[in-house]
């Protein structure tokens, strides 16, 4: 999980466009690629629609994000993680 702390923001990584389906993989626990490839499909079939799909989840994701930021974690967990360790030692 600290991994993705150090990682750059959606949509600054380099293998997206905006992070829309990477965001909403995330926030709904699935594999992005299930949402890419049919919106991908939908590119050929009506690009404009497909467009404005897109658009309209990625103004969703940012209200998402804005409205609901994902708490911080604290700084005291390591510390406490660490304390915990110790008692275990302890007790063994």
């Amino acid at each position: 999980m600290e991994a993705q702390e150090n990682q750059a923001a959606l949509p600054l990584r380099s293998h997206t466009i905006l992070g829309v389906c990477e965001a909403i993989g995330e926030d709904f626990g699935f594999n992005p690629v299930f949402l890419r490839i049919p919106l991908a499909a939908s590119v050929i079939w009506n690009p404009a629609i497909a467009v404005g799909t897109y658009v309209a989840l990625g103004l969703a994701v940012l209200a998402s994000r804005l409205l609901f930021p994902r708490p911080r974690a604290s700084t005291a967990a390591p510390a406490e993680a660490e304390h915990e360790q110790q008692e275990l030692a302890k007790a063994a």
